[in-house]
């Protein structure tokens, strides 16, 4: 495992944008995993400067993204299809078509569920699957339980992750209380994955998944067994692990 240690935010940004920049140049028609939040968008914004300066295309590029609320409509402002076209997808020369995020509007969500697993099997699974973090250790919505969830899946989300939540909506009470995500098992077979984290809030999660057992109660734990994987984290993210040096 890679460990950057950056000083703050907008540094953090600008490494994982390089990162992914990197998979995109070396292999363009590549298939990025992506994650929404508020620990990305920086990284989206740099992404999308680059794209702008000339210097990064997306033309060839397919996109899977993580996660999806059960009940929100596309053009919904806090879905996630929504904060990928405001943050990313509108802003650069990506295809429409090339793009794909779970429907929350699917009259089946279990059958959704397969349908998306089976795309994301057709594409190859992610050449670099981008990750932020949760507080209690929630990689997309794969929340703390028994044992380590495999495919996409419907999920009832846990009440920190709604708190989490809760501020991109009107209240805590607005925010659905079921996703869909990708299992960890998905998540696992992408070919490198990076890790985001910022902000003294999520150190905690930081030392214990990536310098604790492995265990389902902190889902993030499992990529200590991937071959590939690069943490991005600022200072205060990692200001709870004794070690954590470029690696």
């Amino acid at each position: 495992m890679r460990i950057y240690r950056e000083k703050d935010y907008n540094a953090m940004s600008r490494r994982a944008a390089a990162v992914i920049a990197a998979q995109v140049v070396s292999k363009p028609d590549c298939v990025l995993g992506l994650a929404t939040g508020s620990t990305p968008v920086g990284a989206y914004k740099q992404l999308v400067e680059w794209y702008k300066q000339g210097d990064l295309s997306f033309a060839e590029v397919r996109s899977v993204n993580l996660d999806e609320y059960v009940g929100l409509a596309p053009d919904h402002d806090q879905s996630y299809r929504y904060f990928m076209q405001t943050n990313l997808f509108d802003h650069v020369d990506i295809r429409p078509e090339n793009t794909n995020v779970p429907s929350g509007l699917a009259p089946d969500a279990r059958e959704e569920c397969a349908r998306y697993e089976q795309t994301v099997q057709e594409l190859g699974y992610a050449d670099l699957q981008l990750l932020g973090l949760g507080r209690n250790g929630h990689i997309g919505f794969n929340e703390p339980c028994d044992e380590f969830p495999v495919a996409t899946h419907l999920v009832d989300l846990t009440e920190s992750t709604i708190e989490a939540n809760a501020r991109f909506f009107a209240s805590a009470g607005d925010v659905p209380r079921q996703a869909l995500t990708m299992g960890i098992g998905t998540i696992m077979k992408a070919r490198k994955i990076l890790v985001v984290a910022s902000g003294a809030d999520k150190a905690d999660a930081v030392a214990k998944a990536f310098f604790g057992p492995i265990t389902p109660d902190m889902p993030a734990s499992i990529l200590q067994l991937h071959p590939d994987v690069t943490l991005v984290a600022d200072e205060s993210a990692l200001s709870h692990v004794v070690e954590a040096e470029k690696r």
